[in-house]
């Protein structure tokens, strides 16, 4: 059964598991840092690779643990540092949705090029920071956040009320808070200065998780796929995520 539930997780997914049945042999190994509740590790573990998926968050690797029915994929709470230590390397490092709440994100990327063999790939998935959600939804939600008055308080019954909650499919951590707000430019910056040029930069939507947009699209998936399709002939700048492919320079 499909986990991800919105057309914009599901293409990453796609994205994803394409990329490394493009590249890699069946059977290759993959490390899935930041895996959160272990949603691609499990996927790509029914697909013959060889997964282990590690999260520093004991609730999210506790609940991918109970999900998970594939003798090819493990879970663990370990953070990417101390997998270093194993001495082990891998054909693939997942690195999805992660990047975004770590205040330096250059020392994860300087360890997972340890951990990647030499022709390995990295795949990196990570909001647009420019894009309409990040504009229009998280930076204001991460102001309100800080000044915690009435207006908050207003804010969170109101998404209760439409069932918005503060964790994701993907991952049940406790702070999912956004700290780095990348553009594709910034991204490519990233890369390069911390050892890797980037092969591939994709799309994923445009403004379907946009509140009020999100209040339609999130029960028409229609919308949804109408939104991806739309988002992939727009400016790369105005997509609400980025995914792309990444190689030790």
């Amino acid at each position: 059964m499909e986990e991800f539930v919105r057309y914009a997780d599901r293409k990453r997914l796609q994205y994803i598991t394409r990329v490394l049945g493009e590249k890699l042999p069946a059977g290759s190994e993959v490390l899935d840092v930041g895996c959160g509740n272990g949603v691609i590790s499990r996927r790509l573990g029914t697909l013959g690779f060889r997964v282990k998926g590690v999260d520093v968050s004991e609730r999210a690797i506790e609940k991918a643990k109970t999900l998970n029915t594939s003798a090819h994929v493990t879970f663990e709470v370990k953070s990417a540092e101390q997998i270093v230590a194993d001495g082990h390397r891998y054909h693939a490092v997942i690195c999805s949705e992660v990047l975004e709440h770590l205040h330096r994100p250059q020392d994860l990327l300087k360890v997972v090029r340890q951990l990647l063999t030499d022709n390995g790939v990295l795949i990196v998935t990570v909001p647009n920071g420019k894009g309409p959600r990040e504009r229009f939804v998280t930076r204001p939600v991460i102001r309100m956040q800080q000044k915690n008055n009435w207006i908050w308080r207003a804010v969170k019954g109101i998404k209760k009320l439409f069932g918005y909650s503060g964790t994701t499919v993907q991952s049940d951590a406790d702070d999912l808070t956004h700290i780095q707000f990348f553009t594709h430019k910034s991204l490519r910056a990233l890369a390069a200065d911390t050892g890797y040029s980037i092969q591939h930069l994709g799309k994923t939507n445009f403004v379907e998780d946009v509140f009020p947009f999100s209040l339609f699209s999130r029960k028409i998936v229609a919308l949804q796929k109408m939104d991806c399709a739309l988002a992939e002939k727009l400016p790369l700048g105005w997509t609400g995520g980025f995914v792309s492919v990444w190689q030790k320079a």
